[in-house]
């Protein structure tokens, strides 16, 4: 019965040593050399976030909107052209008004005394009676077929829409790189969960072999009575601990595969390529420097920049109303009261139109107040975000500064687990200690290989948040 005790725990020995082999496999992708199968994790990543960029839908949409207000920005430089259109009108008319000239009544009494004048010299009469002439205003039937043509000459307006088509144009394109600079650091973000996930899942599902094994021999070793119930019951309860903690992280690599996925517009159970992290030194710059970058590449203030001067235009084209517009307008073509394209039917007529609004119920005065206002409004804004981002530098370089302390301190931490993991084997093996103190020492080592992986992963979340607040363009790859 002794000797198969024995032999029990020499195999929960190999178990074990085989188990210190799955944590030295995982140290070295997590925080050793490379391993020459998995590319690295930046090669990795910019391949990802190229094809977020390409196939997002929300991406897509945003540019669509930069695609519009460039259109709209054509539409309104159109307005410079002259305006050229073919019309043709072909009227029947009835009734209307008539209107009558009395040329009877106002000649035939001149003419009947001359005609007696001609009769008293003994010659015949030469003037005949004139009837009263009546037309109608409207003719029957007209035809009007022609080519007009306007210039603007002067139209304040036009050009104060130009500017505020324009500067809206700049905003959609300053949020279009807003929005990929997010994309770009969720794909990022999300990647790091995964990863954190699976190796954290990789660390549980070693452990979890280990307590199999040594549930095994331990019932047997209380059915041989060589130890106590009280020690099946620890050994059963740190089996359900770690079985429970594999659900949960099977279930966070499973929703952070789906958001991954999702991000880049895949189907959400398309599998993930898993890239080699190392931990690599992380060099901070001064604070200054760095909201000094934030304020000068942050397309945020951008696209406030495009809000003030849209603001601005429509100062300009509220005040644009109380000015006059000139305008050039020629007409020539055809008309008459039967379709006939010769010399005696065409007419030209070249305008010169001037309108200046001199009065509509104050109605400009108050545009253009409302005008001044939103300028202003936005003016507030901009400085406000200003301040906002000086602020979300300090914090994101604050974390960061933070996760770097952090990873030395879990580094260290790993490192102590594992020389005391292998003291506490080597005791083991020469029965000084006894096996609950020795799955002290396992779970101690397991907790700090999960510590550090987590306080890895953060550390390079962090990174990707500062590279984020610093406005760091989406092709680039560090601040």
């Amino acid at each position: 019965m002794f000797g198969t005790g024995r032999m029990q725990l020499a195999r929960l020995g190999a178990l074990l040593a085989l188990w210190g082999m799955a944590f030295a496999a995982l140290g070295q992708q997590v925080g050793g050399p490379e391993t020459p199968l998995l590319r690295p994790i930046d090669e990795v990543l910019d391949e990802y976030v190229s094809q977020a960029l390409d196939s997002n839908l929300a991406l897509q949409r945003q540019e669509l909107s930069v695609e519009q207000s460039l259109a709209a920005l054509d539409e309104a430089r159109g307005q410079y052209l002259p305006q050229a259109s073919f019309e043709s009108r072909f009227s029947r008319a009835e009734g209307g008004r008539t209107i009558s000239l009395p040329l009877g009544n106002l000649l035939n009494p001149v003419y009947a005394t001359l005609n007696e004048l001609l009769v008293s010299q003994g010659r015949p009469p030469a003037f005949g009676s004139v009837d009263n002439a009546e037309f109608l205003f409207l003719r029957e039937q007209e035809q009007q077929t022609g080519v007009r043509l306007v210039q603007p000459l002067y139209a304040p307006e036009i050009t104060a829409g130009v500017r505020a088509r324009k500067a809206q144009a700049r905003s959609e394109e300053a949020t279009l790189d807003t929005l990929a600079r997010t994309l770009t650091r969720d794909v990022r973000t999300a990647y790091h969960n995964w990863l954190r996930a699976r190796h954290g899942l990789a660390i549980v599902d070693a452990s979890e072999v280990l307590l199999q094994e040594n549930l095994r021999v331990t019932e047997s070793l209380f059915t041989n009575g060589k130890i106590t119930r009280d020690q099946v019951l620890r050994a059963q309860a740190e089996l359900l601990e770690v079985q429970q903690q594999r659900v949960s992280a099977a279930n966070l690599q499973e929703v952070a595969r789906s958001y991954f996925n999702f991000l880049l517009n895949r189907p959400l159970e398309s599998a993930i390529e898993e890239a080699a992290v190392r931990e690599r030194p992380a060099a901070l710059r001064p604070i200054a420097e760095l909201q000094a970058q934030a304020q000068e590449q942050r397309s945020e203030l951008r696209e406030l920049q495009s809000a003030v001067e849209v603001a601005q235009a429509q100062v300009s084209l509220a005040s644009a109303r109380f000015k006059p517009i000139v305008a050039l307008a020629v007409e020539s073509g055809f008309q008459g009261e039967e379709y006939r394209f010769g010399t005696e039917d065409d007419y030209a007529v070249a305008s010169l139109t001037f309108r200046w609004n001199i009065f509509n119920g104050n109605q400009d005065r108050a545009r253009l107040s409302q005008a001044r206002l939103a300028a202003r409004s936005v003016d507030l804004q901009q400085e406000d975000v200003r301040n906002q981002i000086s602020l979300e530098v300090e914090q994101a370089e604050g974390d960061l500064r933070t996760a770097i302390t952090a990873l030395g301190t879990a580094r260290a931490r790993q490192d102590a687990a594992r020389e005391g993991y292998k003291i506490a084997a080597r005791k083991r093996d020469a029965g000084v200690i006894s096996q609950v103190e020795f799955l002290d020492a396992r779970t101690t080592l397991t907790r700090a290989e999960l510590n550090y992986t987590v306080t890895l992963f953060d550390l390079l979340t962090r990174e990707a948040d500062l590279q984020y607040v610093l406005g760091v363009p989406a092709t680039m790859e560090s601040p």
